[in-house]
């Protein structure tokens, strides 16, 4: 086909009629001013237009003038004009040949132009033709005929990106008849820095991922008595993650410590100020205090750490002696408790405003935890959505935990589909799940307790060796064990009868894997280990109790009064032994 014979029009604009050049006459030049800079004139001596100083030979030619062939044969972008309703190639321009090889006018695009088809873009050509609409598709991969596109260093070619525009076109000439023009312009820049954009945004959020998950804790502390599980999950694909956390403290005596807690806000700020929190709340822990103490402590703290950040803490502690789980919550989410009939039930509101915020007493509560029973802790992200209430997503939640049955681990993972929780959740969860299981057959042998009142008097400690003797043979332990069982329990029943007040009770306590020897008494003075002098008649007893045991410690007790414990570690080959009789001695 004679290209030349055509012309184009894109739809919506008009071709610009030639003037017919006229005569001007001119009027005299003005002199000029003194110190005027004189007026531009082209080469032929002829004063140039406003805005043409400098256009060259062609400065006096229109747009009509230039031959559309050479205007997109010397454009850098890809351009290819076909017609008909096959798309037979009218014209392609010279960057396309060099990224594609040449064409032969007249063939169908299908059988010359394969890339198009590679690309996807005959369809849409067919599409333009019927609509009489452009249309455009990004960033398309584009290989060329050596590999890639025209322009890479040292020669050769590159892969690389165009976007396609298709328009339609009228073509005049013999037999006219409408037509396609193919634009591409590349954009492998734009597209690498995007990829590149990508990339550094995915390296950023999988650091402050990796900095969240080590701010909470690497592996679950495991009680004797409890079974535990947690599962932590960022939201959203931002390089922002939350200040949720969990823990979980074992505080000695079989007693352990749940926390979960959410600092409000995103980013490394809130990341770094749950670290804090996390560390402070196992330093406080270890003071074995009841849970509001924990959280009085902690309310001061976060002020000091950040006044304008503000987080919320849930602190819980079961203890398997009383059957039952203490908490206090600052302006968290109530847990959710099974009992061993399969009801649940949150517990009761908050107790006391979030962290930061000051000047409240905080108070604790329980709730009845005995074998059998399980319970929930977890943050605003796993129940709440921005179309529906909160406590829609509670009851969510009590329905699928009511049915959620397995190990924790299980738990958790069942809790998270449920939700609908995936990885495109926008805010992070934190979930910890416990158990306190049913133990039957071999493994409630292993379990055992037993409890002497004690009234005071000279004949309490004698009372109490022998009572701790009998326990002890009757659980089996080897000789070594048993004998630093009963000094442990006379140690401190002896520090009992001296610093402290009726009532008084001794409580030897069997698990899996320590013995725990504990006496309760009516005073609130907490012993603390110190050095005795040589000429000292007393002062030894805890410094001896703190040599033989594992570990050694002492609480105050909610009615008043104080508890001091001791635990030893079972030795491998007693730990699975069980004891000679199936009930607790009493």
């Amino acid at each position: 086909m004679n290209f030349t014979r055509w012309s184009a029009r894109l739809p919506g604009t008009q071709r610009q009629r030639r003037l017919a050049p006229r005569a001007v006459r001119r009027p005299p030049e003005a002199p000029a001013p003194a110190g005027a800079v004189p007026a531009a004139r082209d080469e032929h001596g002829e004063p140039s237009a406003p805005g043409t100083a400098g256009a060259g030979q062609g400065a006096g030619r229109g747009l009509d003038d230039l031959p559309v062939r050479d205007l997109l044969g010397q454009v850098p972008a890809l351009v290819a004009l076909v017609h008909g309703p096959d798309h037979r190639i009218a014209f392609v321009n010279d960057a396309y040949a060099a990224a594609f090889g040449p064409r032969e006018p007249g063939a169908p695009a299908r059988e010359a132009l394969p890339e198009l088809t590679e690309l996807g873009l005959l369809p849409l050509m067919d599409q333009v033709l019927r609509s009489g609409r452009p249309r455009t598709v990004k960033s398309r991969r584009v290989e060329g005929r050596d590999g890639g596109i025209p322009g890479a260093v040292g020669g050769g070619t590159r892969p690389g990106y165009y976007t396609f525009t298709c328009t339609p076109v009228d073509l005049k000439g013999p037999g006219s008849r409408r037509g396609v023009l193919v634009f591409a312009a590349e954009v492998t820049d734009q597209v690498e820095v995007a990829e590149r954009l990508r990339v550094s945004e995915r390296r950023q959020r999988e650091a402050a991922v990796t900095l969240q998950r080590s701010l909470l804790p690497q592996q679950l502390e495991q009680p004797d008595d409890l079974r535990v599980a947690a599962t932590y999950r960022p939201g959203g694909t931002d390089a922002a993650v939350g200040g949720d956390w969990y823990d979980v403290i074992t505080l000695g005596a079989g007693r352990t410590a749940l926390v979960i807690g959410d600092v409000m806000g995103r980013g490394v700020r809130a990341a770094a100020v749950m670290g804090q929190l996390r560390t402070a709340v196992r330093a406080y822990a270890r003071l074995d205090l009841p849970p509001h103490e924990v959280l009085q402590l902690l309310d001061g703290l976060a002020a000091e750490i950040d006044p304008n950040q503000i987080a919320t803490c849930l602190y819980a502690i079961h203890d398997p002696n009383e059957g039952r789980l203490a908490y206090a919550s600052a302006g968290h989410l109530p847990i959710l408790v099974r009992d061993p009939d399969g009801t649940v039930h949150r517990t009761d509101e908050s107790t006391g405003p979030p962290l930061g915020t000051g000047g409240w007493l905080h108070t604790s509560a329980s709730v009845p935890f005995g074998e059998g029973s399980a319970a929930v802790l977890y943050t605003d992200g796993l129940v709440e959505r921005r179309d529906a209430d909160i406590d829609q997503g509670i009851e969510v939640l009590e329905e699928a935990f009511a049915g959620a049955t397995g190990n924790p681990q299980v738990v958790c993972d069942r809790l998270l589909r449920a939700m609908g929780i995936t990885a495109e959740h926008d805010d992070d969860v934190a979930l910890l799940a416990l158990q306190h299981p049913v133990r039957t057959g071999h493994d409630a042998e292993l379990f055992h307790n037993a409890a002497l009142d004690l009234l005071g008097g000279v004949e309490a400690a004698p009372r109490a060796r022998a009572f701790a003797s009998g326990v002890l043979t009757s659980w089996r332990f080897p000789r070594e064990l048993h004998d630093l069982g009963v000094l442990a329990a006379s140690e401190l029943v002896a520090n009992s009868l001296q610093h402290g007040t009726p009532p008084m009770c001794l409580r030897l306590r069997r698990t899996d894997r320590r013995l725990i020897v504990e006496v309760t008494d009516g005073d609130d003075h907490l012993p603390r280990r110190r050095r005795a002098e040589p000429v000292d008649e007393s002062g030894r007893g805890i410094s001896i109790v703190a040599t033989i045991a594992s570990a050694w410690g002492s609480r105050r007790t909610p009615g008043g009064g104080k508890a001091v414990w001791c635990e030893f570690a079972l030795p491998e080959t007693v730990s699975r032994r069980p004891a000679r009789t199936g009930r607790n001695t009493a």
